[in-house]
């Protein structure tokens, strides 16, 4: 039997939201293993220290900006990457948002239409420019990441959950109609792990004691703890993987 394979040399991956948390830990681990990753976020400034990080491990890594809520701005990232690389192997959908804390009832349309923006519009449309690249360089690996909300919704969280759950359906819908293209796409769904999205949890002793309670592990994550599940499901050790949702959460779900 062949050795199971995690080398990414060669690759190009996309990762959006990596400016921090969960993304960034995914480009570094990417990076670790060989891949040239571009970070995406609204502002390249933001990204400069995970450049930093990547080229200090030995990696290889570069900066485009991109609202991914934002049509216009995801055709304009993905000429750039055609005309800089020409090519993508690997598409990290992680960029979210959640501005909204608080009963459905009182949602109105700007927060309904901003969260779904992002959440759910801009993954969509990603995944339709990655899998016209990924289709002319022989197939690829897509990573979208969802929540354990997206399962089981969170309180004062109805909002952001339903577009975790609709990412779970999208990563299905899509993995059936790019699997004759060589493309695999699969769910992430992360519990409650350390990053500015959990700090209002984390910082506060009360609830977080709370919110462990209800996880076998009693405790919280590390953003790299997420992402070697990622570095699986972009590799060829994955190569039999598509339509399936990862829950890393502990075992608050079991």
């Amino acid at each position: 039997m062949e050795k199971i394979n995690f080398n990414l040399d060669n690759k190009i991956a996309l990762i959006t939201g990596a400016s921090r948390g969960i993304g960034e830990a995914i480009a570094i681990t990417l990076a670790d293993y060989g891949a040239h990753c571009i970070l995406v976020s609204r502002k390249v400034d933001a990204l400069e220290d995970v450049v930093t990080k990547i080229a200090s491990r030995g990696g290889k890594a570069d900066v485009m900006a991109c609202h991914v809520g934002d049509l216009k701005q995801i055709e304009g990232l993905f000429a750039k990457i055609k005309e800089r690389h020409g090519m993508l192997d690997i598409l990290i959908n992680n960029a979210a948002t959640n501005p909204y804390f608080g009963e459905m009832l009182g949602a109105d349309e700007g927060i309904w239409n901003k969260t779904f923006d992002v959440n759910l519009k801009g993954p969509f449309f990603m995944i339709q420019q990655a899998a016209r690249l990924m289709e002319t360089g022989g197939g690829g690996a897509i990573v979208n990441v969802s929540s354990i909300n997206g399962v089981k919704p969170a309180l004062l969280q109805g909002v952001y959950s339903i577009t975790k759950a609709a990412i779970i359906s999208m990563t299905q819908a899509f993995a059936k109609e790019l699997a004759g293209k060589k493309i695999r796409v699969n769910a992430l769904l992360p519990g409650l792990v350390a990053t500015n999205f959990s700090k209002a949890i984390i910082d506060n002793e009360a609830i977080h004691d709370i919110a462990v309670k209800m996880i076998p592990l009693n405790r919280h994550a590390q953003p790299r703890e997420i992402a070697g599940v990622v570095l699986y499901l972009v590799s060829d050790a994955a190569s039999f993987t598509t339509g399936a949702s990862f829950v890393v959460d502990g075992g608050a779900l079991a």
